[in-house]
């Protein structure tokens, strides 16, 4: 009886649990190594060249678009509805993101935070032209408040209706006015634009393949 368990015993199969578990260990391993490989290339896609909150000579050329777009659809709906305390909340907008800073202004902070991060930096330009051409909104919505609460109904709507007609000309072609317009008047002042130098784009990595 005790020889035939132990030739019962020779004849049974060795165990795979051990065998499968390093299997599943190396894949695990494997995965983990292509996915840390892959990370650099990642992060070097996403990472800023210019601090959207310290480097104020640049600016990524999509967040002016962006602001724009914002003035002109809200400012549009004010014109459309009469809400001209919309405009004024438009003209303190950009003049506490003018004196302040961007971290201030909320359509800056909703591109900076929300969409930069996820659809990475684009071309970086000069802070100078669009920062004016901020500076002139806020004026002719301002203007804009002012003719609505003083009766000028039609004067307000005029106003309010060209901010908005050029924000969204700016936004959908990239034709900013107000940006034109500093360059042309640095022109006629003698001092032509000379865009502040940008820094060099990074070398993408190359890693040798293993």
């Amino acid at each position: 009886m005790g020889a035939w368990n132990s030739r019962r015993a020779l004849k049974r199969p060795a165990r795979l649990p051990t065998s499968v578990d390093g299997i599943r260990s190396s894949s695990a391993s494997t995965s983990a190594t292509r996915q840390t490989a892959s990370d650099p290339l990642i992060l070097s896609e996403v990472k800023r060249l210019a601090d959207p909150y310290r480097d104020l000579d640049l600016i990524d050329s999509r967040a002016p678009r962006f602001n724009q777009a914002t003035i002109g659809a809200l400012a549009a709906v004010a014109v459309a509805t009469g809400w001209w305390w919309l405009l004024a909340i438009l003209a303190g907008q950009l003049l506490i993101g003018l004196t302040l800073g961007r971290r201030f202004c909320l359509p800056c902070l909703a591109y900076f935070e929300l969409v930069q991060p996820r659809f990475g930096e684009g071309r970086l330009e000069d802070a100078r032209p669009p920062r004016f051409a901020n500076l002139v909104g806020a004026f002719f919505l301002a203007a804009a408040t002012t003719a609505y609460v003083a009766g000028f109904e039609l004067l307000g709507v005029i106003l309010g209706g060209l901010v908005a007609g050029l924000a969204l000309l700016a936004a959908a072609t990239g034709f900013c006015t107000g940006c034109e317009a500093y360059k042309l008047g640095s022109a006629i002042l003698g001092r032509p634009f000379v865009s502040c130098p940008l820094p060099p784009r990074p070398r993408r990595r190359v890693t040798d393949p293993v």
